[in-house]
């Protein structure tokens, strides 16, 4: 629902550009600084107990955005939702990392991924619907912190190893830990990649989708739909994962195919001006996307042993919060210099100098391998 509510309502502020892209990168920086500490404290006490907390500073950044106006309000409340939202999703990882291994955990990401993307779907339609509703954000904020205490209770319910953590050393979970590891292990190193160029498209895609359709004067329902189209067509084809997987060759092939379907969505999304255009691209976004974050999970889980997971998933995070950081202000200095077009289109390049790299890899890293071919386990 924030995908849609903050931009409008930091249009309805008057924000600038640049100012919007501030807006929307605030959320992302207490993640990126704090990640891996995060990630040992999952480790440590469990996934149950840290997302039912994140839960609740949720609430609380939510409140935050209601009562308290302007720019101050959105800004920490934005804050307090990155750090929550990354906690909660750190924990859900990690709970579902330690199930399987092979084609069952790409079935099980799978499923997983498929569930985020249903509330990416709902949520922006809802959002636009109340938008259009009340003619404006009105008390909107109120309604999401009720939906984030409902996860919250529900999270309660969590048992078996997400109830259970680990006793680990600092020196298993620390920074030092977390950079020799990424210096080390190949299935690290390829993840964050992928991670990196996914969450750059869809970093740019989120947070000014809604701009550039406001500008074309769409109502705040249809904006909601097509914000959601990408989300909903990632849902579809996510149970599908392994069959993808096993049809285009393999996990690197697979990888290839999603950078260049999401390099191709963005980089003509600023030259679509019609609704049923910008809703193809939108769906290509969707298909790319939705192949490279579970795929991305599946090979850092299986590149590491248990004790170092919560903190390599950190590691991971830090980087998808460090571009949804970064990707906004840099996209709004460019749009501000010179317009939608060029800036979706940069923004496709560089997703495709990323899968360039990739293609340069011999092939993804088989489970459990590090850069020196020795175990982890």
């Amino acid at each position: 629902m924030l995908l849609v509510t903050v931009p409008v309502y930091g249009l309805e502020l008057g924000a600038s550009p640049l100012m919007l892209g501030v807006v929307l990168s605030s959320q992302y920086l207490l993640p990126f600084l704090l990640a891996i500490p995060l990630g040992g404290v999952v480790t440590r006490h469990g996934g149950r107990v840290t997302l039912v907390v994140g839960a609740l500073v949720m609430v609380v950044g939510l409140l935050l955005m209601q009562f308290l106006p302007g720019y101050y309000g959105l800004i920490a409340g934005q804050l307090l939702i990155g750090l929550a939202h990354l906690q909660m999703v750190l924990s859900a990882q990690t709970i579902i990392s330690s199930l399987a291994t092979g084609p069952r955990l790409e079935g099980y990401f799978g499923w997983y991924s498929t569930w985020l993307s249903g509330g990416q779907v709902v949520g922006p339609l809802l959002a636009g619907a109340w938008i259009d509703w009340a003619g404006g954000v009105g008390n909107l904020f109120l309604v999401m912190a009720a939906l984030a205490l409902v996860s919250g209770l529900v999270g309660i319910g969590l048992m078996g190893d997400a109830a259970r953590g680990l006793r680990v050393s600092g020196k298993q979970t620390g920074f030092r830990a977390q950079a020799s590891l990424v210096r080390r292990n190949a299935g690290v190193q390829v993840s964050i990649a992928i991670t990196v160029a996914g969450m750059f498209a869809l970093g740019v895609y989120s947070s000014y989708l809604p701009v550039y359709l406001d500008s074309l004067e769409m109502s705040a329902m249809v904006i909601g739909v097509l914000v959601s189209l990408r989300a909903g067509t990632s849902m579809v084809m996510r149970p599908f994962i392994p069959r993808i997987i096993r049809f285009t060759g393999g996990r690197e092939k697979a990888t290839i195919l999603a950078l260049f379907t999401l390099c191709a969505g963005l980089a003509c999304m600023g030259i679509a001006t019609k609704a049923p255009f910008i809703a193809a691209l939108a769906v290509l976004v969707g298909l790319g996307g939705g192949l490279t974050q579970p795929l991305s999970m599946v090979v850092l889980a299986e590149s590491v042993g248990r004790e170092q997971r919560s903190g390599a998933l950190g590691v991971r995070l830090m980087a998808n919060r460090a571009v949804h950081f970064v990707a906004p202000l840099l996209f709004g200095a460019v749009l501000a210099a010179s317009g939608f077009a060029v800036s979706f289109g940069l923004s496709g390049i560089v997703i495709a100098l990323v899968a360039v790299v990739l293609l340069r890899l011999h092939s993804l890293t088989p489970p459990g391998t590090t850069a020196h071919g020795e175990s982890d386990e």
